[in-house]
Order: structure tokens, then sequence, then C-alpha cells
């Protein structure tokens, strides 16, 4: 049996310029993760012929598929079998895609009668995701529960959603991502394409394993393939490495791949190897500093992010020279950021006591307060400064991104949110905050002050936040209870571990 798990995405800076291998983004991996068992079929599936594959999702309706597998010596064939489609919202592109290109990397590398004989038990596989990644309010609201992190503690894990998953209201964490990233290395592990501890060390680009990297290619590739174009790839290279400074890779690697006919597709051993250089993406690691906390909210109002990114890019078509100097400006804005957030690491490590202290400080005070004592010591003063120019650099890019939404006629930032963003910030201990992304209705993120030690938690900003969305009367707020991944990307699980991962098994 293997487990696997990936986190979600929140992009804090670099919406839309990360589509753009001239620019990087912020993006930081979540807690709340995608979950997939592999392991050797049931007796009902053993032995059968052809080989068959069954892949569960237990967080929802109708949602099995068996797979029949065809294993030549040239070319695996992935067929839903016939009697399991009921209805067109039963197919699961993403899935099938997953399954059939894996086998067909594991034919090229292992051949033919290895992987019939690897294959021929059958598998049997069960997706699993955590509550944040979809909507509790329906659960909440049944439960005559508040929508709030207190009120979510006290959901079990992996609830069903009681809908059909064409139906479920998705949180933008990057779902389909974290899940194809989840399924597409569990398969590699568990047929033996990477090593058993491909995932034991962390790192960036240039420091992971060969394995972890030909698992972020793949899982690129296949996520790629099932949305019928290529994205920008944020969201797998965060489920796959976590935390980062992300710069996407050339569209041009993968084109020759980009084939729904697994017979025509050329060498895929060769174009997803870790070694070609035409694999250009570059992650640097990233983290949030100490004591500080990720907090987001579900906005449910939604936004079709396609229709929002297909109008900012025509719009830079069409006002290159405006649309360019404003992305420069936002790109500067954006590298500001991940430099002095990453320094308050340093600066926490340099002297762990005055940074405590100046988080427990400042954690009590608006930010119009945070310079204003006349007694502040120099050394503490450095490390106000720097969460001072944190809000500032935040509040700039957020200005700059309603900007790109002005004169893209695109509800990047609507008013609406910048409403509640304000709201939010005015709050005591609360550094910045933004729209996650592509912007529009769906969510909002906020970095606040975390102090340790904090006995009573009334008093944490995190606590008045809270009751600023459960008041806000213009938009549904709902909280999320992820948090930073401290985990640093795709791992294997053990899963009696996994609190209620084996009883939906």
């Amino acid at each position: 049996m293997t487990t696997v798990s990936s986190p979600g995405k929140v992009l804090l800076a670099g919406g839309y310029l990360v589509l753009d291998p001239q620019y990087s983004g912020i993006v930081v991996s979540t807690s709340s993760r995608f979950y997939t068992v592999v392991s050797d079929a049931v007796d009902s599936l053993r032995g059968s012929s052809p080989i068959q594959i069954r892949v569960r999702s237990p967080q929802f309706v109708d949602a099995t598929w068996i797979y029949l597998v065809h294993v030549d010596d040239v070319v695996v064939r992935v067929e839903q079998l016939a009697d399991d489609i009921t209805t067109t919202s039963t197919r699961n592109k993403f899935v099938q895609l997953a399954i059939e290109r894996v086998l067909l990397l594991a034919l090229e590398t292992k051949g033919a009668s290895s992987l019939r004989e690897q294959l021929a038990s059958g598998y049997d596989i069960v997706i699993a995701g955590d509550n944040d990644f979809y909507s509790q309010r329906a659960q909440l609201a049944s439960r005559n529960l508040q929508p709030n992190l207190a009120s979510l503690s006290q959901l079990s894990p992996f609830l069903h959603t009681g809908v059909r998953l064409a139906e479920v209201h998705k949180t933008g964490m990057g779902s389909s991502a974290a899940l194809i990233t989840s399924l597409v290395s569990a398969l590699l592990l568990h047929l033996g394409i990477i090593s058993k501890d491909s995932f034991d060390t962390e790192g960036g680009s240039g420091s992971a394993s060969e394995g972890r990297k030909l698992a972020h290619n793949v899982a690129q590739y296949i996520h790629c393939l099932a949305q019928g174009k290529v994205g920008s790839g944020f969201d797998v290279s965060s489920a796959v490495f976590g935390s980062q400074l992300y710069t996407r890779f050339d569209p041009q690697v993968i084109q020759p791949l980009m084939e729904d006919n697994p017979g025509s597709v050329q060498s895929l051993t060769r174009i997803l190897s870790p070694s070609n250089p035409a694999w250009d993406y570059r992650v640097e690691p990233f983290k949030l500093p100490p004591q500080t906390r990720l907090m987001l909210a579900d906005v449910d109002a939604g936004s079709d992010t396609p229709s929002l990114v297909g109008k900012v890019l025509r719009w830079r078509k069409e006002k290159s020279t405006e649309a360019n100097a404003l992305w420069d400006t936002l790109n500067k804005l954006n590298q500001t950021l991940a430099k002095t957030l990453l320094q308050l690491s340093e600066l926490a490590a340099e002297d762990p006591e005055d940074y405590s202290k100046v988080i427990k400080y400042l954690a009590s005070l608006q930010s119009v307060q945070w310079l204003a004592h006349p007694a502040i010591p120099p050394s503490q003063m450095r490390l106000i400064k720097s969460f001072v120019e944190t809000r500032g650099l935040s509040e700039d890019i957020r200005a700059n991104m309603r900007q790109m939404g002005h004169l893209s006629g695109v509800p990047i930032e609507p008013p609406e949110q910048t409403d509640l963003l304000d709201a939010c910030i005015a709050v005591a201990g609360v550094i910045s905050g933004g729209v996650p992304g592509a912007g529009g209705y769906d969510a909002i993120w906020l970095l606040v002050f975390e102090p340790e030690n904090t006995s009573d938690t009334t008093q944490l900003p995190s606590t008045r936040v809270e009751a600023v969305w459960s008041s806000w009367r213009n938009l549904d707020v709902s909280p999320l209870s992820a948090a930073e991944s401290v985990a640093k990307g795709v791992r294997v699980e053990d899963l009696a571990s996994i609190k209620g991962l084996k009883e939906i098994l």
C-alpha cells in the first residue's frame, strides 16, 4: 500500500504575472492536503482480464470509476468500464489521464511484461481531500454551527459533501493540482518508477531529488492535458515543492505531448525527464516569518478565473506598453515583498528573544501605532520597520492590482472586497492582506501576528479578525482552517497517522 499527500496553495503575490516566464510569484502551500492511497485490488477485481483499476472518491455521490487497462508492447490504453458510465457527470478526465499517462511512462521505463506483472492483480485507488477544499457552509448550517474556526474544528475529517463531484463548491485552493500531484506521485512510487526515498528530502528545483522533479514534470503535463491548455503551473509546483518563489516553465516543453490519443504520443521518458534542459522553471524555497499566521476566507460570491485571465491577457496584448510598465512595477514590489519576508525569518533566527518581544508588542496594536513608542530599542526597531515595510509593500501591490483591474475592465479587487480587506487590515495585529491569485470575489488572505504562549486566545489578532468576518454583512465570509504547510510539498504518509483517512477507505 502506498499513501501520498500533496498540499493546496495560495498565490499571495504574482497574480497574472506568473503566466509570463519573465516574472515570478509568491506561492504558499497550505496545511490542507489531498491524499491518494494505492493498494493491490480487493478480491472482486483481483486477477481480472483485462486488468482493472478501481478509483473511489468517498466524499462524493456516484464517485466510483472502474477502468480497464490494456497493455501491449508499445502503448497502454485505459478505458472506463462501459457499464460504469451512467451519465457524463461520472466521467473523471483528470483521474483517467493520470492513470493512463503514468502507466505509459511505466511501459517505456519497465517494459510490457514487467508492467503487466505489476498490474496483474489490479489496483484499488482512493482519493480524498481535506474539508477546506470544499465549502463547509451547508455542513455548518445543518449542525446549527456558526461559520468560524472553532466550528470547523468540530467537523469530522473528510466529510461527505452530499453532492456529485461536478456540483461541489470549491474554495479555490488548487484542488485539481493537489489531487493530480498526489495521484501521480503515489502511482510513480507504487510502480517503482521513482525510488521510495524520493520525497524524503525537501528543497527547491536546485536541491530536490530526481524523483521529486520527475513527479513535478509528470503532474504538470497531466494537469495541462486534462485542462486542455498549458497554464502557469504554480499550483502543481506548490503541490510538489511547497511554499516557493515560482517562475514558470516554457509551455513548448510539453506541446509535443498534448495528444488525447496515447498511441500518437512521443516519448514521455525523454520529454518529461528532469535532465531535459527545456524544463526551465525555477523554484526558490519560501516561508512566512515565525509567529505569523496565514488566514484564509471563502467569500460566497464566486469568480470565473479563466474569464478574468482572458480579459487581462487581451488588455496586455492591446495595450502592451501600458501593461508591461504596470507588470514591471508589480514584479519589483512582489520581489521586494518576498525578500523582506524571508529577511524577517533570518532576523528571528539571529535574536529569537527580541523577535518574540516585537511580535507580542505589535500583535496588540493597529499598524499606525507600530512606530509610535519613543523608547523602542534599536534592535527591535529594525524588526518593526521590516513589518512596516511588509505592510506597505502589500498595500502597494493591492493598489497596482486594482489599477490593473481598472485598466483591463476586470474585477481583480472589486469594491466589495476592498471594503472587507480594509476593515480586516485595520484590525490590531494584522500585517497585510489581499485577494489571492487572479482575484475576484471568491476569497481573501490575511497575514497576522500569532505570538507564542498566548494563554488568552481572545487577545489574538486571529480572534479579532474572525469577529470582523462573522459580523460582515455585505459579503458572506466563511473562514478556512488551513494555514501555511510546515511540510514542504508532496510527501509519503503513514495511513494510520492521518485522522479519519483509514475509516473512509
